[in-house]
């Protein structure tokens, strides 16, 4: 089968900034040496740069987890365009299409069913999806957003202006332009695209499916250091549309937590969670489903899943009973209509819920 034509220009973009960044930046580091405020500015603009591909163009833009103020949209485009990764209009179709076709080797645009390399990088490096790649339909309300479409006319001034214009700014500064360019301009690049790309190859193929086994998405804790918190992409896969991607509070999730501070500063709203039962409910399935593939070749595999379905129905049970007692209670504290009674009910099944839950993870953690 002929493969696609070579993309040059993106050819020549990753080869040259690569091997750029793993030569000069040494050679300049062993013969001039690099200051503090290099590697300060190296740091602010990785963030920079990375937060807004993953606060803007991922969790804002591609799944409308939540708005923003159109002065934090503006920021997000500047820092797109400091990224190198497309305009945000262009990436968002691409990741819509990922999500809606993941692991489809035909219409998945970087299904890492096609490899390693072909979805941490290949997939830019041919013209695999020409017949699309100005079809922007599946980003109508995008094109409503004049920042997005700002962005999208002006990408390659953007581009030059954050890239080459910014860091030697900074340098000028602070005295030395070369050293800036190298190390707040083309080692951050290089380190932020392969950390971003590392989503779409490692966060497939290394770490665990608590959520769904549905497609090759995993959540790594360590993944999500390098990714400013896109690293629990097993959850992110079942419940897209959540502004968290790290869901409990010790998960190292820096976007998470600048898009709640916005909220908190008037910048950010409507945060879209996904409902509690939900999770736990499809956390519940996925255990079922190992422990079931465990005692599948046991003598008594007949037996043991029998008893394991039916705890697992009791769980869920219990669990939706919880939950629903507290949306009642919630909508009841909003109308300022609590009474003891309801108080006690919901302590009551939540305490059923506890026991319970206790019993499953004993049962299950007798067959891991």
């Amino acid at each position: 089968m002929k493969k696609p034509p070579i993309i040059w220009l993106n050819v020549s973009l990753f080869a040259i900034t690569f091997l750029s960044a793993v030569i000069l930046v040494p050679w300049r580091g062993i013969v001039h040496g690099y200051g503090a405020s290099e590697w300060i500015a190296f740091i602010v603009l990785a963030f920079a740069s990375g937060l807004s591909i993953t606060a803007g163009y991922h969790r804002l833009w591609s799944h409308k987890a939540y708005k923003a103020h159109p002065a934090v949209r503006f920021m997000y485009a500047l820092g797109g365009a400091l990224a190198l990764q497309n305009s945000a209009l262009h990436w968002a179709s691409d990741h819509r299409i990922h999500h809606k076709h993941v692991d489809d080797n035909d219409k998945d645009p970087y299904s890492a069913k096609m490899g390693f390399w072909y979805s941490h990088i290949g997939w830019m490096l041919r013209e695999y999806q020409s017949q699309r790649y100005h079809d922007y339909q599946n980003v109508r309300d995008l094109q409503n957003d004049r920042i997005v479409m700002w962005q999208h006319k002006h990408y390659l001034a953007l581009v030059l202006l954050m890239n080459i214009g910014l860091p030697a700014l900074l340098g000028w500064l602070n005295g030395d332009v070369l050293s800036m360019l190298l190390m707040a301009g083309l080692l951050r690049l290089v380190v932020v695209h392969h950390c971003t790309f590392f989503i779409n190859s490692l966060a497939h193929v290394w770490g665990s499916q608590p959520y769904t086994d549905k497609n090759t998405a995993r959540d790594n804790g360590f993944l999500a250091m390098l990714t400013y918190g896109e690293g629990y992409h097993n959850f992110h896969h079942i419940f897209e549309n959540d502004y968290r991607n790290g869901i409990k509070w010790w998960h190292y999730d820096p976007t998470k937590w600048l898009i709640k501070s916005l909220s908190w500063l008037g910048l950010a709203k409507d945060l879209r969670t996904s409902p509690q039962e939900r999770i736990e409910s499809a956390r519940l399935q996925m255990q079922l489903l190992r422990t079931k593939n465990k005692v599948v070749h046991l003598p008594n595999a007949d037996e043991i899943i029998e008893k394991v379905q039916a705890e697992y129905e009791l769980l869920k049970l219990h669990l939706m009973d919880y939950y629903q007692a507290k949306k009642t209670l919630l909508e009841a504290k909003r109308k300022q209509l609590v009474d003891q009674q309801l108080l006690q009910q919901v302590e009551e099944l939540k305490a059923r819920f506890l026991v319970q839950q206790k019993h499953w993870r004993s049962l299950t953690a007798t067959y891991s």
